[in-house]
């Protein structure tokens, strides 16, 4: 495969370009366009472009309302619920964000929960401008079945991703965005698409064996998580963060709901907002925290969260970012609309 160089802000028009060709409006398009061509310059591709054939699907089949208004309501002093009206999250997450991040340095800590959004995204995006706003943050969203719990045979968990953000005074924020799985879905459907193995332990085919074989796993089979027993009782911490708490569907609830089209459910998101200054150590957290951090970075082998985000984005404001052809072109018969 060929691949294109394209700046980000060239990804943003071409996905505003397909989405309303096909029944969005320029607002919802907007924050989609930024969500997604955020995922491609820094280097999450299973995130970008890669997924804008469920998201058309999704508005074709008329699942997903493209011209939704979200609504943002505090529920009590430290929780704000967002409303996103059958739409999809990027834009229900920047219009509660500015009210979670008041209502945090309110009180030092707030919750909030997005209800009736379609979530297809990376959770970094939303996270990382709460920590660039210098507070603590955390995102957790479900999908639908496609992880087994520990022990079972079949899935019941969605890849559940959570998302942690910590502020650096002057410096990007640490910031992990992690599946309950062993691997992120839309990876082992690149691999699929690629023909690449996946490492033994990601998933099991239709019959429940162990497979590297990426495709088996995408058709009748499913995913494990990570590290056994943990990351499933992880996985379903965030089922009921996610449903439990906001009245949203379980991921097995979403895939009986969802008309399969290929692009996100219905569903929902909880978040958390943390103020450091109000934890007692107002004079000392920033600094204290670094030297953590230092001592981590300078340990031989070690990975900090987020800096090969960082170091791809650097790079792609230079280079461009590559994306190949085939993606490319699947998008331009995107902006044509229903034929």
């Amino acid at each position: 495969m060929t691949d294109l160089v394209m700046t980000e802000m060239e990804i943003q028009q071409l996905v505003s370009d397909c989405l309303m060709a096909n029944g969005c409006n320029s607002e919802n398009a907007a924050a989609l366009g930024r969500t997604i061509s955020a995922a491609e310059r820094d280097g999450s591709a299973s995130h970008g472009l890669f997924r804008m054939p469920g998201y058309i699907a999704s508005l074709r089949s008329g699942k997903v309302d493209g011209c939704a208004e979200p609504t943002v309501e505090r529920i009590s002093p430290s929780v704000v619920r967002v409303d996103g009206k059958r739409g999809y999250a990027p834009l229900a997450l920047e219009k509660g964000r500015e009210a979670l991040i008041d209502t945090a340095r309110e009180n030092g800590i707030a919750a909030m929960a997005l209800v009736n959004v379609h979530h297809f995204a990376s959770l970094w995006v939303e996270v990382e401008p709460i920590a660039e706003a210098g507070l603590v943050a955390m995102a957790f969203t479900t999908y639908k079945p496609a992880v087994v719990p520990a022990g079972a045979k079949k899935p019941l968990f969605g890849t559940n991703p959570m998302c942690f953000g910590w502020p650096r005074g002057d410096q990007p924020p640490l910031v992990f965005d992690q599946a309950s799985a062993s691997m992120a879905r839309g990876e082992v459907m690149i691999a699929a698409r690629d023909g690449h193995p996946v490492p033994m332990g990601t998933g099991v085919d239709a019959e429940g064996a162990l497979t590297t074989d990426a495709q088996k796993i995408i058709d009748g089979g499913a995913l494990l998580p990570f590290g056994g027993h943990k990351g499933s009782t992880i996985a379903m911490m965030i089922e009921l963060l996610v449903a439990g708490l906001t009245g949203m569907d379980f991921s097995y609830e979403a895939q009986v709901n969802d008309n399969n089209d290929g692009g996100p459910p219905n569903g929902g998101e909880f978040m958390l907002a943390i103020d450091p200054n109000k934890f007692g150590d107002t004079d000392n957290w920033l600094q204290h925290s670094e030297e953590f951090i230092a001592r981590l970075a300078s340990m031989e082998g070690a990975h900090i969260p987020g800096n090969r985000r960082y170091a791809n984005r650097a790079r792609h404001l230079v280079d461009g970012i590559s994306i190949k052809e085939s993606v490319y072109d699947s998008c331009i018969e995107f902006t044509k609309g229903v034929k």
